[in-house]
């Protein structure tokens, strides 16, 4: 059903569990089925991305779909390389674990989006972002929660892919030169659910609570 935002919604208690659901079940994803994603439920979570906040309403967000398969192999070459730069920063038994994890699911995602920052868009006329330029890029990066929670809410998984060169991104999907990578995300079908973060199911990195810390001043 369409969403109108005429409607005076009623955020109630049963509500706020079912967000608090969608919140601990979003999980970034690496293992893809290969059905290929509904047209339509894609198109209903970029909408969704598109009500992110941003910095002067510029909405500087660009989302790229990546079909063409001779891009999406450049980008897994690019992984490739900086996964193998990345581990070789680790020793020991550090270093074997970290080659143990599977950190992207490139190969199996039936969905490639790059999300990219319009850095010279003249959108919002400059508001908010004079003394904090980077505002733009944060803008960005609340589509892609937005996007990210209205995919799980679906039944989709997504995967936030940061072991590669933006640079090198950039120069293979031949985007504006104005346009700066944020996000490569990979989407589908999860083979699995899991509440637990991976890398804390794998043995990488415990929980961490001191981000959870309210501090008094």
């Amino acid at each position: 059903m369409a969403l109108s935002v005429m409607d005076s919604p009623v955020f109630d208690a049963a509500f706020a569990h079912r967000l608090d659901l969608l919140l601990a079940w979003r999980r970034d994803v690496r293992r893809f089925r290969r059905d290929p994603v509904d047209e339509a439920v894609l198109r209903a979570c970029l909408a969704a991305a598109h009500l992110a906040p941003s910095v002067g309403n510029s909405r500087p967000w660009r989302f790229v779909r990546v079909s063409d398969p001779s891009r999406r192999e450049a980008v897994a070459a690019s992984f490739a390389a900086c996964n193998a730069l990345a581990a070789g920063g680790y020793e020991g038994e550090r270093a074997a674990r970290y080659r143990s994890l599977k950190l992207a699911g490139l190969r199996e995602a039936p969905v490639h989006l790059a999300v990219f920052c319009d850095r010279g868009t003249g959108a919002g006329l400059g508001l908010g972002r004079a003394t904090m330029p980077e505002t733009l890029d944060y803008s960005v990066v609340g589509a892609v929660q937005c996007l990210w929670l209205a995919a799980r809410a679906r039944g989709l998984g997504l995967g936030w892919v940061s072991i590669l060169d933006p640079c090198r991104v950039t120069e293979i999907l031949a985007v504006p030169p104005s346009w700066g990578l944020i996000a490569y995300l990979c989407l589908g079908l999860p083979q699995e659910e899991h509440s637990d973060p991976e890398l804390e199911r794998h043995g990488w990195q415990a929980e961490d609570r001191s981000g959870a810390t309210l501090f008094e001043r």
